[in-house]
């Protein structure tokens, strides 16, 4: 579990929920399945009227991700790739072709592919480069409908208010219960505004965050091949890797 995440919900709700003791009002008064319901099938529904079929499921293993623990520590990637860099220079290039079946990931594979095959590096960089590109913009359409859903949720809030309202209004005949009905309304506001800002943006950001991490990590990637396929000494690749390495130990 992502630590990180989990605290900030238990803070931020919480500290709300808390709050609202201190002020003496009653959890319990903020329990309203009806308006639970009016904002999460009316935040849903409007995401998915927005968005496609496949940004949603992308959204969906996001948000996993965003809540479990992940291994972002690129030091065994690098001691990979130097360990390539070491074997491309005592022997050649080409002795990599056994190595590639057993490298870590896909896209480290692809590139000592293309080192072994030689590839010109301009024609290397653009490949790899929109390969990038397009799975970066797929990956940020994930998270962009939990940005959705955050701006959605508030507006889906107040339309459950005014419902709450309408209902309210209909029974003014019983001038005891106008109090306690107007509070049940607003409820629904509530739901929306911290849904969208305590949940679906937060979560919207954390994405891109990961994401962010993600591209630099084929990055990373990328350049060591280019270094391994420009003959670059694995001391002088490294220096030139450990860049990236620079955000995990701030």
């Amino acid at each position: 579990m992502e630590i990180a995440t989990l605290l900030g919900l238990i803070i931020g709700i919480g500290g709300i929920l808390l709050g609202n003791m201190i002020e003496g009002g009653h959890t319990a008064a903020l329990v309203q399945g009806a308006a639970l319901m009016i904002v999460v099938s009316g935040t849903f529904g409007a995401v998915l009227v927005s968005s496609k079929a496949e940004d949603v499921k992308m959204a969906l293993r996001l948000a996993k991700r965003a809540f479990l623990k992940q291994n972002r520590a690129k030091g065994p990637l690098l001691a990979e790739i130097l360990d390539c860099a070491k074997l491309a220079r005592k022997e050649s290039v080409l002795s990599l072709e056994p190595r590639i079946p057993n490298l870590s990931n896909e896209f480290l594979r692809d590139v000592m592919r293309t080192v072994v095959d030689s590839v010109d590096q301009k024609v290397m960089t653009e490949v790899f480069h929109t390969r990038m590109t397009s799975e970066e913009e797929r990956l940020l359409a994930g998270a962009k409908v939990w940005m959705d859903a955050g701006g959605f949720a508030p507006t889906i809030g107040i339309i459950g208010a005014v419902l709450g309202l309408i209902h309210v209004m209909s029974n003014l005949a019983d001038t005891s219960k106008l109090g306690a009905g107007i509070a049940v309304a607003f409820v629904a506001t509530i739901y929306g505004v911290g849904f969208a800002n305590l949940i679906f943006i937060p979560l919207a950001n954390k994405i891109k965050k990961i994401v962010n991490e993600d591209m630099k990590v084929r990055e990373m990637t990328l350049q060591g091949g280019l270094g391994i396929q420009a003959g670059l000494t694995p001391s002088l690749l490294e220096l030139k890797l450990k860049a990236f390495l620079e955000d995990e130990h701030e």
